[in-house]
C-alpha cells in the first residue's frame, strides 16, 4: 500500500459494533467521545494575560452515543451498570492514492470500556424504528489505524500514549 500521507480520505465504508466479540444490532451512526483537555487558567507575573493550559493526559468526561433500530435484548444488556462494557468498533476507510488515483482500503478499530450512564428506550409505535439509544460514559479508548496503535487513553491505570508516546511515564514516575 502507498504512504498514508499520500492519501486523500474520502469515506468510511462499512463498520460493525461488537460487544465482548458479539455483533451487536446498531442502526445509524455511533457519536465517538469528545476528547476535552482539562485544563487551568494561568495568569502570573511575566505573562501576558491568561493562557489556558491542558493538563498532560487528563481528559473530562468522554462518551459514546450508540443508536439500535428497536429495543432488543442487545440493548437491555447494555444496562448492567455493576460491569463494566467493552466495544469494539472495526470499520474499513477509504482513501485515494493521490498519485495514481487508486482506491485503498484501511481497517481502523477503536475500542472502548465504560458503563452505561443514560438509556433512551425510545418509541413503542406499529411498523416503525423504536430507536432507543445507549450512552456510555468511557474510561478506556484505544485507536487502531491499519495496524497501528495511535492513540491510547486508560483512565483507570494513569496511561495516556499518543502514536507511541507515553505521556504519562515521567509523571507516573515522579509519583
Amino acid at each position: 500500500m502507498s504512504n498514508i500521507g499520500n492519501m486523500v480520505p474520502e469515506v468510511i465504508n462499512a463498520y460493525n459494533v461488537y460487544l465482548s466479540g458479539k455483533v451487536l444490532g446498531v442502526s445509524g451512526e455511533v457519536e465517538l467521545p469528545e476528547l476535552e483537555a482539562m485544563t487551568e487558567t494561568i495568569e502570573a507575573a511575566g505573562v501576558l494575560g491568561e493562557i489556558e493550559t491542558p493538563a498532560t493526559g487528563h481528559y473530562g468526561s468522554a462518551k459514546i452515543k450508540i443508536p439500535f433500530a428497536i429495543l432488543h435484548e442487545d440493548v437491555v444488556s447494555l444496562l448492567d451498570t455493576t460491569k463494566a462494557l467493552e466495544l469494539t468498533l472495526r470499520g474499513s476507510e477509504q482513501f485515494m492514492d493521490r498519485k495514481t488515483g487508486n482506491t485503498e482500503d484501511i481497517p481502523v478499530k477503536i475500542v472502548v470500556r465504560g458503563k452505561a450512564t443514560t438509556n433512551t428506550l425510545g418509541t413503542f409505535a406499529k411498523g416503525k424504528k423504536g430507536e432507543p439509544e445507549i450512552e456510555i460514559e468511557c474510561f478506556y479508548i484505544k485507536i487502531v489505524i491499519n495496524g497501528d496503535d495511535k492513540f491510547e487513553l486508560d483512565k483507570l491505570n494513569f496511561k495516556c500514549i499518543v502514536n507511541g508516546k507515553d505521556l504519562m511515564a515521567k509523571i507516573r514516575k515522579n509519583i
